[in-house]
């Protein structure tokens, strides 16, 4: 039986580890990527209230983030925003 990266996550340490903050429209966003094994992952979250937005693995670092960013962008523009 072959295994998921997301499996993998529990057994193997995750290394190259990257995160950073970026603007999105008019979201804030904290995106972390890493490598597990031969894969990498990426993960973008809201900084408020910190809701996983989008993940995605690829070959590449720059692979998984564009992956994810992508998805992100996507969501976050149709993110219904009420007035205060």
């Amino acid at each position: 039986m072959e295994r998921t990266a997301w499996e993998w996550s529990f057994l193997m340490k995750p290394e190259e580890y990257k995160e950073r903050k970026e603007t999105v429209g008019r979201w804030e966003i904290h995106v972390v990527s890493y490598r597990l094994g031969d894969e990498w992952i990426c993960t973008v979250d809201n900084v408020s209230p910190g809701a996983n937005v989008a993940r995605a693995t690829g070959a590449t670092r720059e692979e998984a983030e564009k992956k994810a960013l992508d998805r992100a962008r996507d969501r976050l523009a149709s993110t219904r925003v009420r007035p205060a």
